[in-house]
Parts: C-alpha cells; structure tokens; sequence
C-alpha cells in the first residue's frame, strides 16, 4: 500500500518492502508525523549530524533527507523501504548515510531521533552504542504509539543517557524528551548485549551447547518452546543445500550442521542482529560449511539450488499480526526448492499453516504435533 505522509516540509508517497498493492499495511504512523511536527514547531537545529534510529519503512529518513541523515536499522526490509522512498520522492540517496545495527555509529550525535522499537533489548543496546557519540547539547527525542511507550522505555533513557520525560498524546502517538547527561552516560553500567546461554538437555544435537543473542532476536534470553520442538522433530541425515529461513540465532541451522557435517547450510534472516546471532552460535559450535546472508527470505535464491528448507515463520511485522511473511517465505521455498526438496515449518497449530501449504506446494504432512505446536513437512513436486 503506498501512502502519503504529510510533514511541514511537504508530502510524501511511502511504501512498504516489497511493495505489494494488496498491502493494507501504512508504511508509516503518527508517531512518524507528531515527531517530524515537533522538530518543525520547537526549531530544532537540523544542521549537525542527524541521526535516525529504528525508521520502520523510511518516513522520517525520508521526510528530512534534505539535512542528511544518518539511518541506523536492524531491518533488511526497512533499509530497502528507505532507498525506494527515497527516489519515490525524488531525494538525492548520496544526500543519506545507511547504517546497520552491526556497523560502527557516527562518532558524533547532535540530533539523534529515536523510533521506539517493539525490542526493548534493541533499543537497551542501541542506547548504549551511541552513548559515546551524544554530548551535552545533543537534542533526543524518540516518539512511538502510546501503546508502545512503557515505564520500562523511559527507565532505559534516563539510565543510559539522562533525565527523561514524555509529551502529551496526540492520535495515540506520544514523544520522549531525553536529556542527555555526561555524568549518566560516563556512569552506566556496560551493554550486556550480546548474551549468551547453555540450552537445556532435550536439544538434540545442541544439548548444552552455547547459543549467542544479540539484541532484538526473539526470545533472547532463552530457548522459545516453538523452536524447542522443532528441534526434537528435524530431519535427521539429508545432507545437501539446506536453508535455515528466518535463522534468528541460528540454532536450527547449527543443529543440521552438527547432525550431518556433509550438510552445507545456509542461515538467512532480514534483522542484521539475527544473522550475526546465527554466526555466532553456529562458529561457537561448529565448523562446517556455512553461509550466512541478510535479506529477503528465499529472494536471493537461484530456483531449484536448494534441498531442504527449515522454517519458523514470524506472524507479526511490528505492531501488526500478518501472515503475510510466511506465505511469501513459503512461495519463496517452493521457488528455491529443487523437485522433491522439502520445505520443514513448525508453527502454532491455530494458524493453520497446513492450509497455506497445500495450496502452495499441493501437498503437508504433518509430522509431530502437541497441543500448541505442529511440524508440517511440504515437498516440492515436479519442476
């Protein structure tokens, strides 16, 4: 769904990535307008170096490219949303710094304008890699829907940074007001990002072995039970090309590659955080073939290049609840699939993902199931 934004600087058509005309979806909200109306109404000096932190689709990188911004993201998708609507609206791409949750920050920050992320952990780690960067006199300002602002969000702020309050709500959107503080920031504690953790004996392959988690990965201090079942239940031997789809820290990945270290696996993930997860667990644990990629799911994947599939899709895109990523990372499987490769997927039984799979490959088959959880098996027929 493209849109278009309205901000004292002009209007804006913004999409999502990739942008499909059925998407309801906005790739923007009012938190992204209420923030760009404050800079505008209170005179906020744009001159110095700008700094855009968790922009979802681009709105705000796109609203202020005329003061060249720099854009700090853990979203491959996000990222690819900033540079189309960047050239939707005619800005010089040259004119905006793209940065990576996994890149050095800007050694200096006078503005820096934070989206509060759904992670608190993301935004935990992220205060703290740019805490060096921010000085007396920078102006912070973070915005999200009121449903997205906590007490746990502010404590974060005034812990890392310096003294912190919250504006008024205007259409559900609320600001944060940070200011920043030397003797804070000289004084918090260090970013207990990444985290690292044994997993627990009924794992398999991994069974005790160590798993790395940075920030913003799901289930982060933990073995979600979803991936924990699918661990008891994944093809054994099969060898060949596989695909950890949606690696996160990429403990499905490591288990084939310790089970059969003839497999050649392929980790991937759109979140920069994941797939340095997923690297990290899998060379703390073994040493075979590994490749580890950034991106759209199954995008890059030549047709018929790959064997075997293994996947946990997410059902939200931040706030919103869509099973709009597992059916393209599903199409995306049967397209990379050679004929008789498998796609593996676990999901909550509510979901109904058997559905989505007959229709896409023609055939499921449900492997193992408990009262939440189902493993569903797919195999490619014909070319």
């Amino acid at each position: 769904m493209s849109d278009r934004m309205t901000a004292p600087w002009g209007e804006y058509a913004l999409a999502r990535h990739p942008e499909d005309p059925r998407d309801r979806l906005r790739a923007w909200d009012a938190s992204d307008a209420y923030l760009l109306r404050h800079l505008a109404a209170s005179g906020t000096p744009l001159d110095g170096t700008v700094v855009v932190v968790g922009d979802r689709w681009g709105a705000l990188t796109t609203a202020l490219a005329g003061h060249r911004p720099t854009q700090i993201t853990d979203s491959f998708l996000s990222r690819e949303a900033t540079r189309a609507n960047l050239a939707h609206n005619g800005a010089d791409p040259d004119t905006v710094r793209l940065l990576t949750t996994q890149d050095p920050p800007p050694d200096r920050v006078d503005v820096l304008l934070v989206r509060v992320p759904k992670s608190l952990a993301l935004l935990e780690d992220q205060l703290h890699r740019l805490a060096p960067a921010v000085h007396e006199g920078t102006v912070v300002v973070g915005t999200g829907m009121v449903k997205e602002i906590h007490t746990s969000t502010l404590k974060l702020f005034e812990r890392i940074l310096g003294p912190t309050r919250t504006s008024l709500a205007e259409q559900k959107a609320r600001l944060i007001f940070c200011t920043p503080d030397a003797g804070v920031v000289r004084a918090r504690e260090a970013d207990p990002w990444p985290y690292t953790y044994e997993l627990p004996e009924d794992t398999g392959p991994l069974a005790g072995r160590t798993v790395v988690n940075h920030a913003g990965v799901f289930c982060a201090d933990r073995l979600d039970i979803g991936t924990r079942f699918f661990l008891r239940h994944l093809p054994r031997g099969r060898g060949g090309r596989v695909v950890d789809l949606g690696c996160g820290n990429g403990v499905v990945g490591t288990a084939v590659a310790l089970d059969d270290p003839d497999a050649e696996v392929v980790f991937v993930d759109e979140s920069y955080q994941a797939v340095a997860s997923a690297e990290a667990t899998y060379r703390t644990n073994a040493d075979g073939k590994a490749e580890f990629r950034v991106g759209d799911g199954m995008a890059g994947f030549a047709p018929g290049s790959v064997d075997l599939v293994l996947n946990n899709p997410p059902f939200h895109s931040h706030q919103a609840t869509t099973d709009a990523t597992a059916w393209r990372m599903f199409t995306g499987a049967r397209r990379a699939l050679r004929p008789g490769g498998e796609l593996w997927v676990v999901g909550n039984r509510h979901l109904g993902y058997h559905v989505k799979l007959r229709r896409i490959f023609g055939n499921s088959r449900l492997v193992a199931g408990d009262a939440k959880f189902v493993v569903l098996q797919a195999v490619k027929r014909g070319s």
